[in-house]
């Protein structure tokens, strides 16, 4: 059986934590922020967390396993 590759694109994307959690930059902050507010601004420069609705698909995407990065995981471990 031939080896799995992972998804280079989304590699590049993301970032993993230590932990196995997902870290992404937010949407909609590349252009067009003349209309935005300051606060909304400043907050597309920060990473997020992926919830667990997209894990299982960029964990099957980059062949690892991860672990949920959302507020209920981190209250229940």
């Amino acid at each position: 059986m031939s080896k799995l590759k992972p998804n280079k694109g989304l590699k590049k994307r993301v970032r993993l934590t230590a932990k196995g959690k997902v870290k992404v930059s937010r949407a909609f902050g590349g252009h067009l922020r003349s209309h935005k507010d300051g606060k909304m601004v400043r907050s597309y420069r920060k990473r997020k967390l992926v919830g667990s609705a997209d894990l299982k698909r960029i964990s099957a995407m980059l062949c690892t396993r991860l672990t949920r990065g959302d507020k209920k995981a981190a209250t229940s471990e």
